[in-house]
Order: C-alpha cells, then sequence, then structure tokens
C-alpha cells in the first residue's frame, strides 16, 4: 500500500513537471501581444505625428519663401505676374528659379492668387494702393499651408 501511495505521488509530481497546458501558451501569447501592441502603438502614431510636422515645416518655408519673392517684385508688376500662378506637384522652385530635386518636396505643389484691395476711404477711382496675395502650399493635393499678405506701393 505503501508503494502505490509512493507511485501515485512520484506520476502526479511527473504531470506537475511537464510544462504549460495548450491553454496556458495560449493565454500567455494574448498577454504577450496585447503587453507589446500597448508599448508599440505609440511609437508608430509618434512617427506618423513627426512626418505631419516634417510635411508641415516644409510647407510654411516654401509659402514663405514665395511670398517673399512676390514682396520683391515691383508693386504694379505683381498681379500680372503672380495672380494665378501655380507650380504642379514636383515641379516646386526655389528663389532661383530652380526645380528642387531632394525627393523631400516630390510631392508638394503651389498656388498663388493676388487681388486688388481697396480700403473704405479710396473711393475705387484712383489706382489701388494694396494688394492682397494668397499662397496656398498643398501635399499630394491637399492643402496644408497657406499664407497671406497685404503689400503696399
Amino acid at each position: 500500500m505503501a508503494s502505490d501511495t509512493m507511485t501515485t505521488n512520484v506520476k502526479q509530481s511527473r504531470r506537475r513537471q511537464r510544462g504549460f497546458t495548450l491553454a496556458e501558451a495560449m493565454i500567455a501569447t494574448v498577454v504577450l501581444g496585447i503587453a507589446a501592441a500597448g508599448v508599440l502603438l505609440p511609437f508608430t502614431s509618434g512617427a506618423r505625428v513627426r512626418a505631419e510636422g516634417i510635411r508641415r515645416t516644409l510647407a510654411a518655408r516654401l509659402a514663405s519663401d514665395l511670398i517673399e519673392v512676390i514682396i520683391n517684385t515691383p508693386f504694379d508688376q505683381i498681379v500680372a505676374s503672380y495672380d494665378g500662378y501655380s507650380e504642379p506637384q514636383g515641379q516646386i522652385t526655389d528663389v532661383s528659379g530652380t526645380v528642387f530635386t531632394d525627393s523631400n518636396y516630390a510631392n508638394f505643389s503651389r498656388d498663388v492668387d493676388c487681388e486688388y484691395v481697396y480700403v473704405p476711404q479710396e473711393n475705387g477711382t484712383q489706382a489701388p494702393k494694396f494688394i492682397r496675395v494668397t499662397v496656398q502650399v498643398y501635399y499630394s493635393g491637399k492643402e496644408i499651408a497657406t499664407i497671406n499678405r497685404l503689400v503696399s506701393e
């Protein structure tokens, strides 16, 4: 009888030492997967936010650079030169007129609208003294930055 009890105890201890059951391994995998997702998801969304920030910074710089070029144009030539001006996607130029070859600029495009602005004190019979210049920058067709500037003589 003592040997039967000892044999049963040995069998039970061996059964306990075999390892994880399939159910335990699956539960551990699910818990590990949830924990990994909780750690990795902020990194992927952070990378997306960072890329969007870089695009917005480049777009603001592109709009600002074009506004500066327009401001340095003689007042009486601004509307004739830049109203309706457009640079298609991938054809953005720098201040010297050279197309950017950097791949960072490949999906950008720019549009310019210019219109004469009359202040309430003017009756509209004299030459306008102000032009509102609007530069819009797009990334893959989506507007990403706009700058409005009032230019005077």
